[in-house]
C-alpha cells in the first residue's frame, strides 16, 4: 500500500527504507523542496544519514496533500512541538478510519497531553492511532542492522496492522496495549540520557553512568504508574532498551548534548551545528510540571531541567543530587498489594 511518512529527518528516513524493504509505496514529505528532489531522484537524503542508499520505490514531496493523498497509512515523524499542528493539518485531508501511527517523543507543554492524546483530540478516532518506540538508532535501522521495537495502541487491531506494516528480519516488532507507558518512557529516556552525558562531559565515570540510568527507570516507573501506565513496561525495549542504547551510544544526540552542556555550551548552539533536534532538552521542561501535578518527585529531572532551563550551576545541582535524604530503593509504587514507603 502507500504509506505517507511526515517528516524527513533520521528517524522517518530510517524508517521509510523499513517500510520500502517491505514492498509499501513511500511517500516522504520533506520542509525543503531541494530534500524531497534529492530523495526522489537521487535516492538519498542530503541533509540526514546522506551516506545511506534510499530504496528506489521512496519518493518525497513538500506538498502535504500530496504525500497523504491516498496513503493507507501515516507514519508522523515530526518534532514533538509541531505534533498538534500537523494534526490540524491532517483535517479533511485523510479520512476519520486512516491508521496513524506516531514516532514523535514527546508531552505537549501546554495540555501536557501524549502524543496520541494529541492526535486523538485533534482527530478523533483513538483506536486507529497507534505509537513506535525502542531502542532503535536512525543510523543503525537505515542499514537493516537487527533491532527491535514495540508499537502501542489502544486497539489490538491497530497494533497488529503496523506491526504487519513494519516487521521484518531486521526490524523486530512487539505490540503493547501500554501506550502511556510506551510514550512516557520515549519522552523520559531522553532527559536521563542528558543527565549522562553531563556526568561524562564533568569527568564522571560508569559507575555514575549506571547510577543515573537505573535511579532514572525508577523515576519512570513512578511517573508511568501515576498516569494510569503499567510500570512493567519500563524494564522492555521502550523503557529499558531504549534508556540503555540512548545513554550508551555514540549516536545519541541526547548523551552528546550533555556533555556539550558540560563544557558550558549552549542548546541553541548545539541545534544549530548539528541540525538535530534535542527532545529531551523539552521533555525535562513538560516532564517535570506532569510529575507534579500527579504528586510524583524526579530528582534527576528536576535536576536537568533546572541546568538546562534555569541556568543552575552544574556542580551545585549534583551537589543537590547527592545531598538528598537517603530512602529504600524502591518506593513510591504499589504493586501486588505492596507499597513501597520512603
Amino acid at each position: 500500500m502507500k504509506v505517507a511518512v511526515i517528516g524527513a529527518g533520521s528517524w522517518g528516513t530510517a524508517l521509510a527504507n523499513v517500510l520500502a524493504a517491505n514492498d509499501n509505496e513511500v511517500c516522504m514529505w520533506a520542509r525543503k523542496p531541494e530534500v524531497a528532489e534529492a530523495i526522489t531522484n537521487e535516492h538519498r537524503n542530503p541533509r540526514y544519514l546522506s551516506d545511506a542508499a534510499l530504496d528506489p520505490a521512496i519518493t518525497a514531496t513538500a506538498k502535504l496533500d500530496e504525500a497523504l493523498a491516498g496513503a493507507g497509512a501515516v507514519v508522523v515523524v515530526t518534532p514533538s512541538r509541531l505534533l498538534r499542528d500537523f494534526a490540524e493539518r491532517m483535517k479533511g485531508v485523510i479520512s476519520a478510519e486512516t491508521p496513524i501511527i506516531i514516532c514523535s517523543k514527546g508531552v505537549e507543554q501546554e495540555t501536557m497531553l501524549l502524543p496520541i492524546e494529541i492526535y486523538a483530540d485533534v482527530l478523533g478516532n483513538e483506536d486507529r492511532l497507534a505509537v513506535l518506540s525502542g531502542p532503535n538508532h536512525a543510523e543503525e535501522v537505515v542499514y537493516r542492522t537487527p533491532s527491535g521495537t514495540v508499537i502501542a495502541s489502544p486497539s489490538e487491531q491497530t497494533a497488529l496492522f503496523f506491526r504487519g506494516l513494519f516487521a521484518s528480519t531486521s526490524f523486530r516488532c512487539y505490540v503493547s496495549s501500554d501506550y502511556i507507558g510506551v510514550e512516557l518512557c520515549a519522552a523520559f529516556k531522553n532527559v536521563i540520557a542528558i543527565a549522562v552525558g553531563i556526568a561524562y562531559g564533568m569527568g564522571m565515570g560508569d559507575n555514575t553512568a549506571a547510577m543515573l540510568m537505573t535511579r532514572g527507570m525508577a523515576e519512570m516507573s513512578r511517573l508511568v504508574y501515576a498516569r494510569g501506565g503499567d510500570p512493567l513496561t519500563v524494564m522492555g525495549l521502550a523503557g529499558a532498551g531504549d534508556l540503555i542504547a540512548t545513554c550508551t551510544s555514540q549516536h545519541s544526540r541526547n548523551r552528546t548534548f550533555g556533555e556539550y552542556v558540560a563544557k558550558g555550551k549552549t542548546l541553541e548552539e548545539y541545534e544549530k551545528e548539528t541540525h538535530m533536534v534535542v527532545e529531551g532538552a523539552l521533555a525535562c521542561k513538560t516532564i517535570e510540571p506532569l510529575a507534579r501535578s500527579y504528586g510524583v518527585e524526579l530528582p534527576i529531572t528536576k535536576a536537568v531541567r533546572s541546568v538546562l532551563w534555569d541556568k543552575a550551576s552544574i556542580e551545585e545541582t549534583i551537589t543537590t543530587l547527592f545531598d538528598r535524604p537517603l530512602t529504600t530503593e524502591f518506593w513510591g509504587l504499589e504493586h501486588e498489594g505492596a507499597i513501597y514507603a520512603k
